[in-house]
């Protein structure tokens, strides 16, 4: 006889433990879908785990707030996609639609209603994605985040809202109802618990249920240190509990600690992370500005608090089965067990028995007994059966109704049958981008199985057997058809086979500049992205759902991800190129399909592409990588002291390196004026402008980098208006 779990979907596995090592984040990780319109808002870049929450049903929601002088863009890099995929959490990072000055979240000026302004977006955020059942999102997980002015934001907008935001982790933030003068000089009192309550208004019942973290970094030199405490006091005097004694620390690989405070029943925390600035704490790895990666992960951190402490779902599991037993007596079997329930009692539990020769169970008869109240013991005994081997499953409901985990075991009835090869059945399997997991029945009528091994193109993996299910994963497999071979032996080497074939996507391997010419990415959308992760270097992207429509993301780094549009042919689809029995479009029907033609709308078979830039020599302009001369006037544009305008003579009467043909001051007769400033100044002062978090100079429109108060250039206006990167000739 052999016991084994039968796994269900309901409460936590098991306890959260924070100070673990974190999870790497799968190769089959979720994906970003960034500048998303949705809620009120024209810019949210929204990341989908493929995990969902371990408390509750579906997945938690997690709204991000930016802070000052902080494009969305830079929490792309703040590890928050690592944080959605342990805890099931979906993360919303919207861009503020009412910024007040330095692109800060209004927090101090305005109406404090949740019918007003961005209060009013959140909320329709919130409740737009909690909504929509596509996303999974469990309207009981939704919570609101924020650093700096989004913390201060997103705590108002939980106090006007707590129906809405079961919890908050707040940063760094000045407390509601402050000026901004308290956001950068001495500490503006405050009371918290009062204002909170105010903003509720007739939503306050609501707090009974709700949860805060209240964080800071130690090295903040911005934000005053004293609205840390002012904060987690004043939330928790909203919810009405006291400090619990001592502090624990959070750590996090080498050298990553928060010293953390907890409140009665896990209802506030506070936190202090060491050796961190004003800046949203992203753990190993996290860059950007106001990004910093000295302390923990604060998302990850935010994820178990909100997991353990959450306060709206439903955390009954149900009975749990133990001790399953059944004995051959006389052709029936006798059933026992042990069921108990943590939170009630066990109002009753069912008893299946199937009947597994032929693989597939075949129900013969459903029982049904009463668990003792002491110790939980059942027993139940079966009709006469006729020989063979016996699958017994049993689930216990307690006294509101839910069901907990089943438990299974299997029993002979009548004489052992000659030894006889495993049994393989259902077999199936599933395909994302370059892994296949096949899955399938086994049963061994000797009950003596020793393995079940899959052969993928690439080599054998064993698989994982639980009860009569097994299951195997094969990853970097070739694209095109593919087909896995499962082979079941048993102790004394009698085995038996099954065979599935299936597709694999290989995705599309180059540069931005191939992805660029492919409509993975645009300029505007993914370039930014993909070029901080790789680089001039080749990576592959693939092509997968996203509602109606597809969305290209790279392997490796989920940020680097194009615009959602209509799928291409034969893309979009876990079966690979062929995209579910879909012909692929070959536009020039020169036998290469367009998402692979490197000219897909001129015939070229066999694809020459002479100077390797991703488009082939039957529609490239320079097949042979020859110079580009733009205006046609005999000049390269790598030596052209005016590549757009034709000047063959190349004259440059005040030799300032721009032709006359182009120079609004060819005699050099104008005054050139410098300015040397960070490029969030330039744009404020109408030297430059910014376009996806770059910074480009008004009237060259010279790239000067990122926008930020970090990165400092020098512009030469060499004619009123016109501004160049670099200093005065």
């Amino acid at each position: 006889m052999s016991a084994f779990p039968t796994p269900s979907r309901g409460a936590i596995r098991g306890a959260l433990f924070f100070l673990s090592a974190l999870f790497t984040v799968c190769a089959n990780a979720g994906s970003w879908q960034q500048n998303q319109s949705v809620g009120g808002f024209n810019s949210v870049h929204i990341y989908t785990p493929d995990s969902v929450s371990p408390i509750g049903d579906g997945k938690a929601l997690l709204i991000m707030l930016h802070g000052c002088a902080q494009p969305i863009n830079n929490f792309l890099t703040a590890n928050l996609e690592v944080a959605a995929e342990q805890y099931g959490m979906v993360v919303a990072v919207p861009d503020a639609m009412n910024k007040a000055g330095f692109s800060c979240w209004s927090y101090w000026e305005g109406v404090k209603s949740r019918t007003s302004a961005d209060y009013r977006n959140l909320v329709n955020l919130a409740n737009t994605m909690s909504g929509d059942a596509s996303r999974n999102i469990d309207p009981d997980q939704v919570y609101i985040a924020g650093l700096s002015s989004g913390a201060a934001f997103a705590n108002t907008t939980a106090c006007l809202a707590p129906d809405v935001f079961a919890g908050m982790g707040i940063s760094a933030g000045p407390s509601v109802g402050t000026s901004s003068n308290g956001a950068l000089g001495p500490c503006e009192q405050a009371d918290v618990t009062t204002r909170c309550n105010t903003y509720a208004g007739s939503y306050k019942s609501h707090f009974d249920t709700q949860i805060a973290s209240i964080a800071h970094g130690d090295a903040d030199t911005t934000v005053n240190l004293c609205y840390n405490e002012q904060n987690s006091d004043g939330m928790a005097g909203v919810y009405g509990v006291s400090k619990l004694s001592g502090t624990n620390t959070v750590s996090e690989g080498v050298g990553r600690t928060a010293e953390e405070t907890l409140w009665e029943d896990g209802r506030v925390s506070k936190l202090l992370f060491n050796g961190v600035d004003h800046a949203w704490s992203g753990g190993e790895g996290a860059s950007g500005g106001y990004i910093n990666g000295n302390g923990i992960n604060y998302a990850s951190y935010l994820g178990q608090f909100f997991t353990a402490n959450n306060q709206r779902v439903d955390r009954n599991s149900g009975p749990a089965i133990s001790n399953l037993s059944a004995t051959e007596n006389s052709g029936a079997l006798a059933i026992s067990g042990n069921a108990l329930d943590a939170e009630g009692s066990v109002a009753d539990v069912a008893i299946t028995i199937s009947n597994v020769d032929g693989g597939a169970p075949v129900v013969v008869e459903t029982l049904n007994a009463s668990a003792a109240p002491s110790d939980g013991f059942f027993s139940a005994t079966s009709s006469a059966l006729a020989d063979g081997l016996y699958e017994v499953s049993a689930v216990a409901t307690d006294n509101e109704s839910v069901q907990g985990d089943a438990a299974a075991v299997t029993q002979r009835v009548g004489p052992e049958p000659p030894e006889s090869a495993p049994v393989l059945s259902d077999t199936a399997t599933t395909v994302s981008g370059q892994c296949a997991t096949v899955t399938g029945t086994v049963v061994d009528a000797n009950q003596n199985l020793d393995s079940v091994v899959v052969d993928f193109a690439n080599g054998n993996v064993s698989a994982a057997i639980s009860g009569s299910s097994y299951s195997a994963e094969g990853c970097n497999l070739p694209g095109g058809s593919n087909q896995a071979t499962v082979t079941a032996t048993d102790a004394t080497q009698l085995s038996s086979t099954d065979t599935i074939s299936f597709d694999i996507d290989a995705g599309q391997t180059g540069d931005y500049n191939f992805h660029i010419s492919a409509g993975h990415i645009t300029w505007g959308v993914g370039y930014s992205a993909c070029y901080l992760a790789f680089g001039t270097s080749e990576f592959t992207m693939r092509e997968y759902p996203s509602g109606s429509d597809c969305q290209w993301i790279a392997d490796g780094d989920s940020s680097c991800a194009g615009p959602v549009q209509a799928c291409s042919a034969g893309g979009g689809s876990d079966g690979g190129s062929g995209g579910g029995g879909t012909e692929p479009t070959d536009s020039d029907g020169d036998g290469v399909e367009d998402t692979l033609d490197n000219c897909p709308n001129d015939v070229n078979p066999g694809q020459a592409d002479n100077d390797s830039d991703g488009i082939g020599n039957a529609c490239d302009s320079t097949p042979d990588g020859e110079p580009v001369d733009a205006d046609g006037d005999g000049v390269t544009d790598s030596v052209d002291n005016c590549p757009n305008t034709a000047n063959p003579g190349q004259e440059d009467s005040d030799a300032d390196g721009i032709g006359d043909a182009c120079d609004s001051t060819p005699n050099g007769d104008v005054t050139c004026t410098e300015y040397t400033a960070n490029n969030y100044n330039h744009v404020q002062a109408g030297r430059a402008t910014t376009t996806g978090g770059y910074t480009y100079a008004v009237g060259s429109g010279d790239n000067l980098g990122l926008y930020n108060l970090f990165v400092t250039t020098t512009l030469a206006e060499t004619s009123a208006g016109y501004y160049e990167l670099g200093n005065c000739p």
